[in-house]
Order: C-alpha cells, then structure tokens, then sequence
C-alpha cells in the first residue's frame, strides 16, 4: 500500500514517548472539537452552512439559537468545545492513573462507572459543572446501568447494548499506555471495551488502540499504522478498512475523497445512508459489519499523508459521526507527528474554550506508560527465567 506522507523519518523517529502521548490526546481533543459543530451533517449540508469547507473552529450549526434548536439543544456544540469523546477519554486517563496498571472490564466497574456517576466535573457543552453521566448518551449510560444498577459480569456488560463507536471513540489511551506494542493494545482495549460494547464495536475499540500503538512505533507512517490495523482486524471490520483504504489510497486532497469513502464503507455500515434517521437493522450484532468512524478515520490519514490538519479537516468536512472520526484521526496524526504538528491557535481554543488542561492528561498517561512498562519487563524476565527452569536451561 503506496500512499505519500508528509513529514521526514527524521521528525518520527526523534519524538518522545512524552511527545507521542501528548500529540495523541491534544490531537483527539482538538479534532473532537472541530468536528463537534458539523457532527450529524452531510458534506453538502456543511459547505453550504459555512460557505464552503471547515477549515478551523466554528460556532454552533444554529448560531445563538443553540439553547433551544432541535436537535442539537441543549449543548453548546462548537466554538472549540470538545464532547463527550474527550470527557470520556480523560475519565480512561483518570482510571489509569489510579490502577497505575493494566486495565480490563473490571477496572471499568470498579473506576470509571464511579467517575462517571458520582464526581462532577466541568461539562464545556452544558458550560456547567455535572456529573458527566449528565452529558454522555445512552450507549455509554449503559455501561452505568448494566454495571452498577444491573450487576452484570464486567466482562460481559457490553452485550446488548447498541453496537456503535462509544467504545472505539475513547480507546487510545490504552494504545498509548501500550505504545509501539499493537498486539498487546488490541487485546487490552477487547478486554476493557467488553465492558461497554459487543460484536464489531468491541473489535474497532481493539483495532483503535492498536493503530494509535502502532503510530507511537519509531519510523511509523501513515501506510504502517494502517497495515498494523488490518493485520490484527477481524471479520467486517477488517473488508471495511481494506476497502475504505484502497480507496483512500488514490487521493491526496480530501475534498476529491469525500464522496468515495462514504461509498466504501457504506457496504459494511449499518446506520444506512440518512445519519439522523437510522436504518432498520442499524447498530445491531453482525460479523460482516463494521463501525463507519474508524475506516473513515484510517482513510483519512492516508489521504492527509499523516499531516494532522488535512487529516482531521478531512474528517470534519465528511460529516456524519465526525466529531468521533475526526477524534480518531486526531489521536493517530498527533501519535505519528506529536503536537509540533497541531496548530497553536487551535490548541489555545480549544483549551480555553473547553475550560480544560489538555497537557495533564498526556503528562500523567506518559508517567503511567513507563511504570507499566517497566512491571511489563519485571514480569517478562520472571517469565523468562521460570522457562528456561522448564527448558532445562538453567542446569
């Protein structure tokens, strides 16, 4: 898979694991906040609503009626306020930073229901503080009702619920506290999304985090992260990625793309072709089917060259769930290029206008990844010396 990138080896392989982190969690916040405003929107409808393409932070769809226009009331979506992708993200940090470990879908019962039930936290699109439970939509409410009102087995609680992107949406913090080792993210976001999400949500939560793991790997390009993604993919998830990224391949401007990647997913996307008005069988359990964010999110990476600006406009500008496509996007571009790549402007609003500090989450996810690895290696040299006792080595 040939496709042309746009920065040099040498400004992959010198960054950080701090630089990486960083990159990946300012990238996701800023592209959730671009993408917030035109979520739910065709490209048509976008270009016409900002007189063309979105070429950086804008105000709400509805202008001053957001607090009472359907069916975006009562949040305050655009002007560099980040959704729930990011609340959500940030709780999985927070839920890091406590277990300092590895996590599965007991630390989702045990952390993060409890975060998001019980401490209010400033909530940018209710610009109010809240409990975030308050601000996420049912298919996240769900991991509260399943787990603390229904009881469920953690690892099972993701069954029933809707099959979407809520799970994928947040996922790379686990491919960073994992980075440059994909197939250790894959398994560890499968375990932690069984919590929230079943069937090819769960996989894209798994496929997600590996690809941000794969971006933090030095050398890594935009065709290596994708290449990763569709080595551990299964099922749907796996054609849906093949074939939204042979498209992608062709194009290097994402106006000429935007067309061509609706219509290679739509194939394995069960939402149907009217985003607000959901197919009969959408979001249901299939082994055919995939999520349309994280295919739209790899294509456009490739079609950006890994350049974060032409990646997460790319995925703004497609529209639909963009907000969670841009999210993605974002946290791949920033992964591969750091936060050098982000433009300042866009940072500075976004965190300002957010009320966030978008720097302390990656500096405490950085902190965590090295203690993880470090236990990591602990536990890999008593693996390897109990072996060798096995092997007969040791005589």
């Amino acid at each position: 898979m040939a496709h042309k990138t746009t920065a040099s080896l040498t400004d992959r392989t010198t960054l950080t694991l701090d630089e990486r982190v960083t990159g990946a969690l300012v990238g996701a916040a800023v592209g959730d906040a671009l993408g917030g405003p035109v979520e739910g929107w065709t490209p048509e409808q976008i270009a016409e609503r900002h007189g063309g393409r979105v070429t950086g932070i804008v105000g709400p769809w509805y202008g001053d009626d957001w607090r009472t226009a359907r069916p975006i009331a009562p949040y305050h979506k655009g002007d560099g306020h980040v959704t729930d992708d990011t609340l959500m993200t940030h709780a999985l940090v927070r839920v890091y930073e406590t277990v300092r470990g590895h996590l599965d879908a007991y630390a989702v019962a045990d952390h993060l229901v409890p975060d998001l039930m019980s401490r209010p936290r400033w909530i940018p699109e209710l610009e109010a503080e809240a409990l975030p439970l308050q601000r996420i939509f049912l298919a996240e409410k769900w991991i509260v009702t399943r787990l603390h009102y229904g009881h469920a087995d953690p690892r099972e609680a993701g069954v029933g619920n809707i099959v979407n992107c809520g799970a994928a949406m947040y996922m790379a913090p686990v491919g960073l506290v994992n980075a440059a080792h994909p197939g250790a993210a894959y398994a560890e976001a499968l375990d932690v999304a069984g919590a929230h999400q079943s069937s090819y949500g769960r996989e894209a939560a798994g496929v997600l985090a590996a690809a941000v793991a794969a971006a933090c790997t030095p050398g890594a390009t935009p065709v290596s992260v994708v290449e990763t993604a569709l080595a551990l993919a299964k099922d749907g998830t796996r054609s849906a990625i093949e074939a939204v990224c042979e498209v992608a391949c062709r194009y290097t401007d994402f106006e000429s793309a935007l067309v061509p990647l609706r219509a290679a997913v739509a194939p394995f996307d069960t939402v149907g072709p009217h985003y607000r008005e959901p197919s009969l069988d959408a979001r249901r359990p299939s082994r055919l089917h995939s999520i349309e964010e994280l295919p739209v999110a790899l294509g456009m990476l490739l079609v950006g060259g890994g350049d974060f600006r032409r990646t997460v406009l790319g995925s703004v500008n497609y529209g639909r769930d963009c907000d969670s496509i841009a999210t993605m996007s974002g946290a791949l571009a920033g992964a591969l290029h750091g936060e050098q790549a982000i433009p300042v402007d866009w940072v500075k609003t976004v965190a300002e206008a957010s009320r966030l500090d978008l720097h302390a989450p990656a500096r405490a996810l950085a902190e965590v990844a090295r203690e993880v690895f470090a236990q990591d290696t602990a536990r890999r040299r008593t693996h390897e010396a109990a072996f060798a006792g096995l092997a007969g080595e040791d005589r």
